[in-house]
């Protein structure tokens, strides 16, 4: 129910009513939410105002005339030197309080990471990620496809970047991130967490390495699986997929009770080893 909520295939107030038939003794549907909903102040791990990181939010130009879009910039302090890059794609809910610290992370790990928030255009984030959900509803897909090709682009130029740039993404962002290796030749790694896949006919367009993670309860995500890779073997393309058995969709995000601490670790330090034989 939780994952069919949060991904739109129902409506909080019908999320709110199913609950309701397993609220039994103390059990109660405010307390089922109150453990359901993320928790943003208690997993973050990088703080905002991190001394070992410069982080800025900066603006950049949407290419499809939704105006300006912005993102988090964010960079390790002990470095003057140029870094590679990373774009990190947020869910399907704009650029929330867990996206931006999975890019404080990535920083931490000698990367510039670029977080853009696909909300922008529309006022940001809002506060809550209902909110964003119903705001990120009202974008047309492809434009916010061509505003994160339009933040690759801003990475590779930026001044603090070598120009070797990654993507990761989740989610909405895991399908972002195979888009984008269908759509840019120069593109140097591709990590889609739990990420739809592209068009069969797409696939000979990737050039990227791709590093794919996938949740073994995940059905609605997997079943597209067995397709891609028969398309990315057929075009010898390079990948490596890591399949996790028995956690959930998001299970590295560590803010709702789907995070899997074991798997999301695992999955993580494969991401930034791969990133760093990728992009250094």
């Amino acid at each position: 129910m939780f994952d069919s909520y949060v991904h739109s295939k129902i409506d909080r107030r019908k999320f709110v009513h199913k609950l309701s038939a397993h609220a039994i003794g103390g059990l109660t549907v405010t307390s089922m939410l109150a453990f359901l909903l993320p928790k943003y102040a208690e997993a973050q791990q990088v703080k905002t105002n991190d001394p070992r990181l410069k982080s800025e939010y900066i603006e950049y130009n949407s290419p499809k005339g939704a105006g300006k879009m912005r993102g988090l910039l964010t960079r390790p302090v002990e470095s003057s030197a140029k870094l590679p890059g990373i774009i990190v794609v947020h869910e399907n809910r704009g650029l929330n309080p867990h996206i931006e610290d999975v890019a404080r992370r990535a920083a931490l790990e000698g990367f510039v990471a670029f977080a853009p928030d696909a909300l922008y255009p529309l006022g940001g984030y809002p506060g809550t990620d209902d909110e964003g959900r119903d705001m990120q509803r009202k974008r047309d897909r492809d434009e916010m496809l061509e505003d994160f090709i339009a933040a690759y682009d801003y990475l590779k130029a930026n001044d603090e970047c070598t120009g070797s740039v990654g993507v990761v993404g989740f989610c909405f962002g895991g399908s972002i991130s195979n888009k984008m290796a269908v759509r840019i030749p120069d593109l140097m790694a591709s990590v889609p967490f739990y990420g739809g896949q592209p068009a069969k006919e797409d696939v000979p367009q990737i050039k990227a390495p791709l590093l794919l993670h996938f949740a073994g309860l995940d059905k609605r995500v997997n079943e597209g699986w067995p397709g891609y890779e028969e398309a990315l073997i057929a075009n010898k393309k390079e990948y490596t997929a890591h399949m996790y058995p028995e956690v959930n969709h998001g299970f590295h995000n560590d803010t709702t009770p789907r995070y899997d601490e074991k798997a999301a670790k695992l999955a993580w330090q494969r991401t930034i080893d791969f990133f760093k034989e990728k992009l250094i």
